[in-house]
């Protein structure tokens, strides 16, 4: 493996410089178009425990010889083993992720990705899911995926980065933030709206009349339930369990605050710029 820069007593500032030279392990999974999650680097000291093996870190970042743009920060090295690991923590909503020996697909991206800069044969992934529960897997290197993620990350970087180009939307919230913080200015000249977007305009009116049916029809099923529950707070078997127990909140009321409080809601009131999207029939 060939190491970019060693990241022994590096300032933060020089770390972010070296790693935006690249896509790294927890840019891969997003690249795919998958979720990713924080590092939890704490998690090598149980993965040390339960398997016997030795972790050590690897204080530098690595890039991938025939494509530089792939790098990689790695949490750990497997002493004596060619082989590297990824650390995780989990909380419990997302437990049913890692059920049953699985992984979640980003994660498996990541260490795709790991493998392929390392040229390892083997990444292992360590979760402590709440802090309490421990679980490891070793995911085998495998050619046809490195194959393909190489190729996948080689088109956005070229296509995207080097181009400066911002890569297609995907429907996300993610890809609703970078747009609006890349178009925050605007200017009041309408521009011509071809005729090629007519289709999606009309599937995106088919879309809004589905979700409205299908949401019509949700609440007829909760109203169902509510109305056989009665005044029962739960109702279960042996596949779900339903619950409605009545739930206390407290929230300002903000028109008799500004009404009899002005000078208060005034105070703590804040103006947020953004900007409203809006589809009309010409």
């Amino acid at each position: 493996m060939k190491k970019l820069v060693s990241t022994l007593n590096i300032s933060h500032e020089d770390w972010l410089k070296y790693r935006k030279l690249g896509i790294g392990g927890s840019d891969a999974g997003a690249i795919c178009g998958l979720n990713s999650y924080v590092t939890a680097m704490q998690v090598y000291q149980r993965f040390m425990e339960a398997t016997g093996k030795k972790a050590r870190r690897a204080n530098c970042i690595f890039y991938n010889e025939e494509n530089p743009f792939m790098l990689a920060n790695v949490d750990r090295l497997i002493a004596g083993e060619n082989a590297g690991l990824e650390c995780k923590t989990a909380s419990p909503y997302m437990a049913d992720k890692w059920k049953d020996g699985e992984i979640p697909m980003h994660y498996q991206i990541q260490c795709y990705h790991y493998m392929a800069v390392c040229n390892t044969k083997a990444w292992y992934i360590a979760v402590l899911i709440y802090g309490k529960e421990f679980k490891f897997h070793k995911i085998e290197r495998d050619e046809e995926v490195i194959a393909d993620l190489t190729q996948i990350e080689k088109d956005f970087w070229e296509r995207n980065v080097l181009s400066r180009v911002l890569p297609d939307p995907d429907g996300s919230k993610a890809a609703d933030a970078v747009i609006a913080s890349y178009f925050k200015k605007t200017r009041p000249t309408p521009i011509f709206l071809p005729s090629s977007f007519d289709a999606r305009l009309e599937r995106r009116q088919d879309l809004i009349s589905s979700i409205d049916e299908m949401e019509k029809e949700k609440k007829q099923i909760e109203q169902e339930l509510k109305l056989y529950m009665g005044k029962a707070e739960t109702a279960e078997n042996e596949r779900f369990r339903v619950s409605w127990k009545p739930v206390d909140s407290s929230r300002v009321d903000g028109n008799k605050l500004k009404e009899e409080r002005p000078e208060i809601f005034a105070k703590y009131q804040k103006t947020i710029h953004s900007r409203r999207f809006a589809i009309n029939a010409a």
